[in-house]
């Protein structure tokens, strides 16, 4: 370690691998949380937006033709303030509809007539392929906070937001709408024909068996989260899917220190 400092400051430059084995072996005055942050601050410009994507089958998106109470649902529900626009089908993404935008019709006469096509903002296209810190670039200099992520084919794949980007540094960003589903079970209405649920992971396997009159083993987990973990025997990504128990659990939110939500549906 000392040569390697000794060379650096002779002039020497240091590689990625070399900066990121000193932050987690320098006994600094640096707590973890500074040193998580720093690594994060390097391995976003090795990370795909493949790897971090909310991915297509979990995107909630507005359709063109919806009627304004639909939307506003679809708005307070969800939390989210920025939303995809579609047109015939997930692929056609005609813009970027911000709640704030709509919500000012609320309560008007005109709310029955809202020009939702003149209230959409330019999309942001981007390939699977592109670096986070690339993609953090372009989010500052356009001033856009989504981007619409495709594959090679051209197909929407996926979204990022800038929020998803920094949680990547700084690890997970609670804003209030997170801070309401803390610990709680959430009906989501239906998809492929079942009921389906978003589920916090920090929800205690006790309250989930309770909510689902079911009996998921709790010797030696406490939470969802990390019986899912377990199941899995890893870390899991966005989008990735294990079954176990009776339940099919979607990972719809998570970074590279937790998993943060669930989508839950019956796989019987």
């Amino acid at each position: 370690m000392l040569a390697r400092v000794r060379r650096a400051l002779k002039g020497s430059p240091w590689s990625r691998e070399e900066i990121q084995e000193f932050i987690e072996q320098s006994e600094t005055d640096l707590d973890a949380e500074e040193k998580s942050m720093l690594s994060g601050v390097l391995e976003v410009s090795e990370t795909q937006v493949r790897d971090v994507m909310v991915p297509r089958s979990h995107m909630v998106v507005i359709d063109i033709d919806e009627e304004f109470d639909d939307i506003l649902k679809t708005i307070v529900q969800s939390g989210h303030s920025r939303f995809p626009v579609i047109g015939e089908d997930r692929d056609e993404v005609l813009g970027v509809l911000l709640a704030k935008d709509l919500l000012r019709y609320f309560g008007s006469e005109e709310a029955d007539d809202v020009p939702l096509q003149k209230l959409l903002r330019p999309v942001s296209v981007i390939p699977e392929s592109k670096r986070l810190n690339a993609l953090l670039k372009e989010f500052r200099d356009s001033h856009n906070h989504m981007a619409i992520v495709v594959d090679e084919y051209g197909g929407v794949s996926g979204l990022l937001t800038i929020e998803d980007v920094l949680e990547e540094i700084v690890g997970e960003i609670d804003d209030e709408h997170d801070r309401e589903e803390v610990a709680f079970i959430r009906p989501e209405g239906e998809r492929n024909g079942k009921p389906s649920y978003s589920v916090r992971a920090l929800t205690r396997i006790e309250d989930f068996n309770e909510f689902f009159e079911c009996e998921l083993g709790d010797e030696e987990y406490d939470t969802i989260g990390g019986l899912v973990m377990h199941e899995l025997g890893r870390l899991p990504r966005r989008g990735e899917m294990v079954q176990f128990g009776g339940f099919r659990f979607s990972v719809t939110k998570a970074d590279k220190r937790r998993i943060d939500s669930l989508q839950v549906q019956r796989s019987a």
